[in-house]
């Protein structure tokens, strides 16, 4: 008999991971290109397909104006314009997912039973639905979304170890590219349930770098004026390059400054590196993690829990290894955080184990409550989304039209 196969995935605004979950084997992380990461980015071809993953940030050296790199950032939006064309968004978050779950039954070597897949636990239904479009046109197996806190609180029980009681809460702190999210998981029977949850839909690891750019422009005063504007408001394919890669810079500067106290980040067209050093950074992530912090108090006051019930302060998401959050967590809730080396991979991992075996249902017999972003209480537990939410119908490609304005969409 074949080993059942279970495949955990977090959709991420600027990378993707996924965990394969093998009966009677230990989790295996897949690699895309050497890496557990693959970049969300989505390229158009112009023959009509898509180039994903490290294919598609390669591309966009060529062509800028054909790639977007966060496709999740533009969940509320109908459709995307790349190069002359616009697609439905589902169709780009569709190609990645499509990507994961072929390379996970190349590697599992059988086909895969189950997928798992996360989401923003404040998502309401349109933003599911649209999540569920995309799995529908990637052609996913049987299928389970799970709130992204839940999937954090499986790990912390089941892969770490840690001391949850039942009864008692987890406090998740969730920086990621895009967003922000800070949720308290109770554990119940059966699995957990989110209390509440606080959203900063905007606030993410992109804001700390367009910081650490606001801050290049600062120091780059005495730079040629005709290069500065064409790095600001690049029209041109070579300065949409360069625009591209400076912001590329900034992001591994901000990572490099987890492990080292300094850096170099180096601005292209004016050709001068510029030193960053930790501290600098620091004072200038302060502000956003400030909105973090502040955030993640009025999740727990939401969630009208004693101190004496939280066991744990889990920060994950990869925004979150900047040093300075988890100072801030010790500080704001005088508990010291877990944290982990690589928690960017912690909500793939968790999300197959929050699902119990048999198919998709939910974490625990009753349904899932959280607090959205819009203060309007919605059930977040895993369903199916084929059985139970909106399949949007989204048009196909439009060629030769001018781009389309965002259209918020409720939840």
């Amino acid at each position: 008999m074949d080993p059942q196969v279970r495949l955990g995935i977090d959709y991420g605004t600027s990378n993707t991971v996924a965990v394969l979950h093998t009966s009677g084997r230990p989790a295996r992380m897949l690699l895309f290109d050497g890496s557990p990461q693959l970049p969300s980015s989505i390229f158009a071809d112009p023959d009509g397909g898509f180039l994903t993953g490290r294919d598609a940030v390669h591309s966009a050296r060529t062509d800028p104006t054909r790639v977007d790199p966060n496709p999740k950032r533009r969940i509320n939006d109908q459709f995307v314009l790349l190069g002359t064309v616009e697609f439905p968004v589902a169709d780009l978050i569709a190609a990645t997912l499509r990507r994961v779950h072929g390379e996970a039954e190349r590697v599992a070597g059988v086909p895969v039973a189950e997928t798992v897949l996360t989401y923003p636990a404040a998502w309401g239904p349109p933003r599911r639905g649209v999540l569920a479009a995309a799995v529908q046109r990637a052609g996913l197996s049987a299928l389970s979304l799970v709130p992204e806190p839940v999937a954090a609180a499986a790990y912390f029980v089941e892969v770490l170890g840690a001391r949850l009681p039942l009864g008692h809460c987890l406090v998740v702190y969730d920086f990621g590219a895009g967003t922000f999210d800070a949720s308290v998981v109770r554990r119940v029977p059966g699995g957990f349930t989110v209390l509440a949850t606080e959203g900063l839909p905007e606030t993410g690891g992109l804001d700390v770098d367009a910081a650490v750019i606001e801050y290049l422009g600062t120091a780059g005063a005495g730079w040629d004026p005709a290069l500065r504007a064409r790095l600001d408001q690049p029209q041109a394919t070579d300065d949409l390059r360069a625009h591209g890669l400076l912001w590329q810079d900034a992001r591994s500067a901000k990572e490099m400054l987890s492990r080292a106290s300094s850096t170099f980040i180096h601005v292209p067209l004016v050709d001068v590196d510029v030193p960053l050093g930790r501290e600098q950074f620091e004072n200038l992530a302060r502000p956003i993690l400030d909105q973090t912090m502040a955030a993640t108090q009025r999740a727990v006051q939401a969630a009208g829990v004693r101190p004496d019930e939280i066991a744990g302060v889990f920060p994950v998401g990869g925004s979150s290894r900047i040093p300075l959050v988890a100072t801030l967590l010790h500080r704001t809730f005088r508990l010291a955080p877990t944290v982990l080396d690589q928690p960017e991979l912690v909500v793939a991992e968790g999300a197959a184990l929050a699902v119990p075996s048999g198919g998709p249902r939910p974490v625990s017999g009753a349904p899932v409550s959280g607090t959205p972003v819009s203060g309007t209480p919605e059930s977040v537990s895993p369903v199916s989304p084929a059985a139970t939410l909106p399949l949007p119908r989204l048009p196909a490609p439009r060629s030769g039209v001018p781009a389309m304005p965002p259209r918020p969409v409720p939840g």
